[in-house]
């Protein structure tokens, strides 16, 4: 008897100490991480919207987006910035490591979280509204795009009980702040050196929410970072207006290098998958119509410049074509920005001197006599493969020909076609005095 109870003790005691770890582990607090790191584009806006859905379906105590992005296309900024705002877990934005910044766009994510955190050494603000090219926007468009964001980023902020006022002024003239001040005029919650601390002293804090309030249980929480896999990471990099750019400027050398050349291959290749990237990339853009067709107007004046005596002319137009296409192709809108200028000349002056080059190879085609038929290897110089005597093989345009000479010549000789009669040739020594057989 004595023996089952001891027995039956010494089962429980295993189980108590199997349960117990599992017990402890279901009762440690979850963080989910996601990092918003770059531009804001409508890959980052997917992949933040992912981590929301993703932390609500694992019932995550929290999630924690680390930020630190120059801001990025506005609609893309309004798909965050509601995910976050409906967002059944608690969100802490965290600007972070130091030397990171929620500037421009990222100002807007940040307030749409209900605690905003910030690493020494950070900074935050310069949300002014600006054109796709980096102007300053104007007149009856300028006034209504500072309004509604003055609007939205003021509502952002107090929804959370920061400062509105101080909001407003980083819309309207661009105001950036430190960490420190940041926290100081409660435009951030709190600063904190790195992601353990923030985690323990957002513990037990309540953040306000239009239905109410979410509470904070984030003391010594496992954190599972989930960074952006690797096919977003690809296309992140693609999401680019100046890559986008690019790629089209590639797709266009590459098919017109094939169609001058046609069996080169490589180019047709070369350019085809730069037009299917430059499409994926097109697809993620808001694109100006008139951009692109400016630039499909530079492609077709240098085309027309390969087949047309204009001595380069319609390639001088197709360069200004292709330059203000550049210039208004993609319209990121108020806080985005556009294709790199610099980069824009430098393609034109690369794009005009590659149009040159073919036109000149076109030019001195054309000046070449024409051949039809036969005739068009009378004139080659290939080599005698063996003993013209007066018959024998020669190597001529690439294939091995049946010959005759008027005179012998050693295997091995250069020679030069004559004449041609069916498909045998008529070949001379070339020593420098062959000339076509009458």
């Amino acid at each position: 008897m004595r023996a089952r109870v001891a027995l039956r003790l010494g089962w429980a005691a295993i189980a108590a100490a199997v349960l117990l770890p599992i017990n402890a582990a279901a009762s440690t607090p979850r963080v989910e991480e996601a990092d918003l790191n770059g531009d804001i584009n409508t890959i980052m806006s997917s992949y933040i919207q992912s981590a929301v859905n993703r932390a609500e379906t694992d019932h995550a105590d929290a999630l924690l987006v680390v930020v630190n992005t120059p801001g990025g296309i506005s609609n893309s900024m309004d798909e965050i910035v509601t995910s976050l705002l409906n967002s059944k877990v608690p969100v802490v934005v965290y600007v972070y490591p130091s030397g990171a910044r929620a500037a421009s766009a990222g100002l807007f994510v940040a307030q749409a979280a209900d605690v905003l955190a910030m690493a020494p050494g950070t900074n935050i603000g310069s949300a002014h509204p600006i054109q796709a090219t980096g102007e300053n926007l104007s007149g009856d468009l300028g006034a209504k795009v500072l309004n509604d964001a003055v609007t939205r980023v003021r509502n952002l902020a107090a929804m959370h009980g920061r400062n509105a006022d101080w909001a407003e002024q980083a819309v309207r003239n661009s105001v950036n702040i430190n960490a420190e001040e940041a926290v100081r005029l409660h435009v951030a919650d709190l600063e904190v050196p790195d992601i353990k601390t923030l985690l323990n002293q957002l513990d037990g804090r309540e953040s306000p929410r239009p239905n109410g309030s979410v509470v904070f249980h984030t003391a010594g929480a496992i954190v599972d970072d989930f960074p952006m896999p690797f096919w977003q990471i690809f296309l992140n990099a693609l999401i680019d207006p100046t890559i986008a750019a690019l790629l089209i400027i590639v797709a266009g050398y590459g098919i017109i290098t094939e169609l001058s050349n046609p069996g080169l291959i490589l180019p047709g290749v070369v350019g085809g998958l730069a037009a299917i990237l430059a499409i994926v990339s097109l697809a993620n853009l808001p694109v100006n119509i008139a951009g692109a067709l400016l630039m499909l107007l530079a492609l077709v004046l240098f085309i027309a410049d390969l087949k047309a005596p204009t001595h380069g002319f319609l390639s001088v137009g197709g360069v200004f074509a292709l330059l203000l296409g550049m210039a208004f192709l993609i319209n990121t809108g108020p806080i985005g920005l556009g294709v790199n200028p610099i980069v824009s000349i430098a393609v034109a002056a690369i794009t005009l001197a590659f149009f040159a080059f073919f036109i000149r190879k076109v030019l001195a085609a054309r000046r070449q006599p024409a051949f039809v038929g036969g005739d068009s290897i009378v004139g080659a110089v290939g080599e005698a493969r063996e003993e013209l005597a007066p018959e024998g093989l020669v190597f001529v345009s690439g294939a091995l020909w049946k010959a005759t000479a008027d005179s012998p010549i050693p295997a091995g000789s250069a020679v030069r076609v004559v004449g041609r009669q069916g498909l045998e040739l008529q070949v001379a020594r070339e020593n420098g005095q062959a000339k076509e057989k009458k």
